[in-house]
C-alpha cells in the first residue's frame, strides 16, 4: 500500500508512526506533504519518510490519500487535489466537520471513509469512530482497518452524524480530561503539595480509575457510589462539585463543541 498524507500535524503523523511502528509499511511507501520546512526535516529525520511542499506530489501514485489538514483550509486543499487523485484511490478523512458527501463531490470520488481519531492516537491508544461511503470497495476497507489500527482503538458507526458527536465527545475529549487533570495539580498544590508531587499523585489516579472500570466494568454511576462513604470526604466534595454545576458545565462545553464541528465543515464561502 503506497499512503499519501496531506498535512502532516499531529494526527497525520500519529498515522505515519503509527504504521511504521507496526510494520504495517515502510517508510519508503510513505509520503507526506506540509508548507513548513522545519517540519518536513523533522519528519524525514524521525521516521525516514519522503516529504514534500506539494500536496498534489504527496497522492500522486497513491493507494491511500490521508486528509489531515486544518479545517479553515480544507476548501483550498479539495480544490487543489480536484482531478489529481490517481484511480482507484481511498481518500481517508481526518477533517473535522467536513462531510463525505462535500470531499466525495469536490475530489469527484465515491471512495471516501470519514474518521474521527483524538490525540491519544499518536502513542496507539486513541479511540476512532468512522464510517464510509457507499462507493468504498472490500479492499479498500482493508486499507481503512491498517490505517485505523495504526491510531489504536476503532469504531464504526453507519450514520455519519455520529462523526460531528465524536469530535465533541471523544475528538474534543483529552482536553477535558487534560484540564480536569490541571485543575486537580494546581489545587494540589494549593493544598501544599510541591507540583511534581501533585502531578505524579492526579496522573496515577486518573490511570487507574480508568484500570479500575476496565477490570469491573459497570455503571459509573455504581463505581462512584462505591468509593463514595457516607458522610465522608468523598461525598462532601461530590455536593459541592453538583452545587457548582459541574455535569451540566461539562455538558454545555461538549455541545459547544458539537455545533462548532458542525460550523467547521461548512465551506468559507457558505
Amino acid at each position: 500500500m503506497r499512503l499519501g498524507v496531506v498535512g502532516a500535524g499531529a494526527m497525520g503523523e500519529a498515522v505515519i508512526g503509527g504504521l511504521i511502528r507496526d510494520g504495517h509499511l515502510g517508510a519508503e511507501s510513505i509520503v507526506a506533504s506540509t508548507p513548513r520546512e522545519e517540519r518536513r526535516l523533522e519528519l524525514a529525520d524521525r521516521y525516514g519518510v519522503r516529504v514534500t511542499a506539494g500536496n498534489v506530489e504527496a497522492v500522486t501514485g497513491a493507494d491511500v490519500v490521508i486528509l489531515a489538514v486544518k479545517p479553515q483550509v480544507l476548501q483550498r486543499v479539495l480544490t487543489e487535489l480536484a482531478g489529481r487523485l490517481p484511480a482507484g484511490a481511498l481518500v481517508f478523512s481526518i477533517v473535522a466537520g467536513a462531510s463525505m458527501q462535500r470531499i466525495g463531490e469536490t475530489l469527484g470520488t465515491r471512495a471516501v471513509v470519514r474518521s474521527m481519531p483524538n490525540s491519544p492516537a499518536s502513542v496507539g491508544h486513541g479511540i476512532t469512530v468512522w464510517t464510509h461511503a457507499p462507493g468504498v470497495a472490500p479492499e479498500q476497507l482493508e486499507q481503512a482497518r491498517t490505517v485505523l489500527a495504526a491510531l489504536g482503538s476503532e469504531v464504526f458507526v453507519e450514520e455519519e452524524s455520529y462523526l460531528d458527536m465524536a469530535t465533541a465527545l471523544s475528538g474534543t475529549g483529552p482536553s477535558y480530561v487534560f484540564l480536569f487533570m490541571e485543575a486537580l495539580v494546581d489545587a494540589g498544590v494549593h493544598l501544599g503539595f510541591p507540583r511534581h508531587l501533585a502531578e505524579q499523585l492526579v496522573v496515577q489516579t486518573v490511570k487507574g480509575s480508568v484500570e479500575f472500570y476496565l477490570a469491573q466494568p459497570n455503571h459509573l454511576a455504581r463505581l462512584r457510589n462505591q468509593v463514595t462513604s457516607p458522610g465522608g470526604t468523598s461525598a462532601e466534595a461530590l455536593y459541592y462539585l453538583e452545587r457548582a454545576r459541574f455535569r451540566s458545565s461539562l455538558s454545555r462545553a461538549v455541545w459547544a463543541a458539537y455545533q462548532r464541528s458542525q460550523a467547521l465543515g461548512k465551506p468559507a464561502e457558505e
